[in-house]
C-alpha cells in the first residue's frame, strides 16, 4: 500500500498495521460495548492494515481535483504494479454541496481492499482499508456483531 501511496504523489497520509485509532479511549470509563469493540478490534489487528489522507484545512477545488487524480492513480498502481484485482466497478457519485465520493473494491490473496474517497468543500479524504478475509471468517456470531454494530 505504501509503494501504491507514494506512486500516486499523496503529500502525506499513514499507513499502519490494525483498525484506525478510535476517537476516544475505551479506558476505565468506557461502557461494556466499547470494551467488547476495542477488545476485538486489538484481535484483529494483525489481519487489517489502513491508509489515510485527509485535508481539511480549507481544500480548494483545484486541491480537491488534484487529490481525486491521486486517489485514481494510487488505484491504477494497485491494480497494475501490485496485482490487486478490481472486484466493483468505481463510479464517482456527485454529492449535493458540488463534492464527489467514490468507493472501491479490490482483492488479492485471500486480502479485500476498500478504498474510498470524499471531497466536500473544504475538506477532501483518502482511505483505505485491507482485511485478510480468513481471520473475519473466524468470528463468532456475537463478534460480528459486534462489528457490524459499531458506529
Amino acid at each position: 500500500m505504501d509503494a501504491a501511496v507514494v506512486a500516486a504523489g499523496f503529500p502525506g497520509g499513514e499507513t499502519e498495521a490494525g483498525f484506525p485509532k478510535p476517537r476516544h479511549s475505551a479506558g476505565a470509563a468506557a461502557t461494556e460495548k466499547e470494551k467488547k469493540v476495542a477488545a476485538l478490534a486489538a484481535r484483529l489487528s494483525p489481519c487489517v492494515v489502513t491508509w489515510s489522507s485527509d485535508d481539511a484545512t480549507g481544500a480548494s477545488e483545484a486541491t480537491a481535483a488534484r487529490a481525486r487524480r491521486q486517489f485514481a492513480a494510487m488505484l491504477a498502481n494497485l491494480g497494475g504494479a501490485h496485482g490487486w484485482k478490481e472486484t466493483t466497478p468505481t463510479e464517482d457519485v456527485p454529492t449535493e454541496n458540488g463534492g464527489v465520493y467514490v468507493i472501491a473494491t479490490y482483492k488479492k490473496r485471500g486480502w479485500i481492499l476498500n478504498a474510498r474517497h470524499s471531497s466536500m468543500h473544504p475538506w477532501t479524504e483518502s482511505t483505505a482499508m485491507a482485511t485478510k478475509e480468513s481471520c473475519f471468517d473466524s468470528l463468532t456470531d456475537e463478534e460480528t456483531g459486534i462489528l457490524e454494530d459499531v458506529d
